[in-house]
């Protein structure tokens, strides 16, 4: 069976579940899969580049953003900022109140802190992994489900298990699921030719 859209995924979840009465939960399962592997899964596609306006000391995320990776003020030279615990970042600013152009950045909640405070706007590039973009009626198709439906339908199908009080199948889903996720990051490794590439097994919950 070809799984390429949201339906063909929800129509293969219930097969392999052998179900006929969870159309109403299966999107639930698939929503919860899409947390996991956005927790989860590191992968080049995940990678977005977007422009920021750094007007103050705060400044609010994208939407779809889960992880900053860099964030560099467009100055001349480029000025790449240091990443800070937000305990050391503190440290900083409670010796120094001064304004100017920003040096260092930490992440409270969805927003990214800067120190200094910018002095004026500084146009920012900030690359970050954002979510699985989710799948609906709307939202047919993604990057992942057309790179990877098998991770996709093992997923979902283990976010099936405690609903169905299938411990058995659970087991069987689990392996598979973490088999395939190191399978896409060992793949993803090589095509972007990094060496020594390192299996890193995604932790379940």
């Amino acid at each position: 069976m070809t799984i390429s859209t949201y339906s063909d995924l929800k129509s293969a979840v219930a097969d392999w579940l052998n179900r006929s009465d969870l159309s109403t939960v299966i999107p639930s399962f698939i929503e919860l899969a899409e947390a996991d592997l956005t927790r989860n899964l590191r992968h080049r596609k995940m990678i977005v580049r977007a422009d920021a306006n750094l007007l103050g000391e705060y400044t609010q995320t994208p939407a779809d953003w889960f992880q900053t990776q860099t964030l560099i003020l467009e100055t001349n030279p480029v000025t790449q900022l240091e990443y800070l615990a937000q305990e050391a970042l503190n440290a900083k600013r409670a010796s120094s109140s001064a304004v100017g152009k920003p040096l260092f950045y930490t992440m409270i909640g969805t927003e990214i802190q800067c120190y200094p405070a910018p002095d004026t706007t500084y146009v920012a590039e900030l690359v970050y992994y954002a979510e699985i973009p989710p799948l609906s009626n709307s939202n047919t198709t993604n990057w992942l489900l057309s790179l990877a439906p098998d991770i996709y339908l093992y997923s979902t199908l283990l976010q099936s298990a405690p609903y169905l009080q299938d411990d058995a199948r659970l087991a069987t889903w689990a392996a598979l699921y973490t088999k395939k996720m190191a399978d896409i990051e060992i793949s993803d490794q090589r095509t972007s030719g990094q060496s020594g590439v390192r299996m890193r097994a995604a932790a379940l919950e």
